[in-house]
């Protein structure tokens, strides 16, 4: 999703600074539907997402509910946020995670749940892709996320990171329409994404043209 960087925060007086979670929380309650992260000591407000975007998301829920993974072991989230441990207030957002059934129990603070409860995360690019793609790819391998993916609408891939270790993943599958992207079993079921519907999903709409006007009859 396209993110804006928030250099600073604020502060209410010469005294009394406001921490990044401070600020992240004033910048919540002043764009409303806006999404605020904290992603290596970098604050980042991310606008609505589009249709498309939205969209896309709804059809990746599909495969993981047919998995079985929205019932029983395991539940399938969407804007869920997750504890990060690259910084004292980092945390991210991603668009749709793969948590564990208990995930309530695994609250940390600020509405975000500890990484060790997440089996998957996953990403649908904006304009700012090169966030999903390197600085979130970086902070989920540190939280050691085993599976993330990454719907790449910039560049009509499908990204699939696993096996994560300090400072990134050391597999990474990429995936071109007309493939299918075979998800690892740890997430416990079987899981293949249609990558062709997946991006055709992400694509926005063309217009429909409208119709002509009916010329009118001068006599008329």
């Amino acid at each position: 999703m396209s993110t804006a960087p928030v250099e600073h925060p604020e502060y209410a007086d010469e005294e009394s600074p406001l921490t990044l979670l401070e600020e992240a929380d004033r910048l919540m309650e002043l764009n409303p539907g806006y999404r605020v992260e904290i992603i290596g000591g970098i604050l980042t407000v991310t606008p609505p997402p589009d249709a498309s975007h939205a969209r896309a998301l709804t059809k990746l829920m599909a495969p993981f509910v047919a998995a079985g993974l929205d019932d029983g072991e395991t539940d399938v989230l969407q804007g869920i946020g997750l504890w990060l441990p690259d910084g004292p207030e980092d945390y991210a957002i991603p668009d749709l995670s793969v948590v564990d059934a208990d995930i309530d129990d695994h609250l940390i603070d600020f509405n975000c749940y500890d990484p060790v409860a997440f089996r998957l995360v996953l990403e649908v690019t904006s304009s700012n892709y090169n966030n999903d793609l390197r600085a979130k790819a970086v902070a989920y391998a540190q939280a050691r996320i085993p599976v993330y993916v990454i719907v790449n609408r910039k560049h009509q891939r499908v990204h699939v990171l696993t096996d994560p270790v300090e400072g990134g993943y050391t597999s990474h599958r990429i995936h071109a329409a007309g493939e299918l992207a075979t998800l690892p079993d740890t997430l416990g079921a079987k899981v293949t994404l249609d990558v062709d519907q997946l991006l055709k999903a992400g694509r926005p709409r063309k217009k429909q043209p409208k119709p002509a006007a009916e010329e009118q009859d001068p006599q008329a």
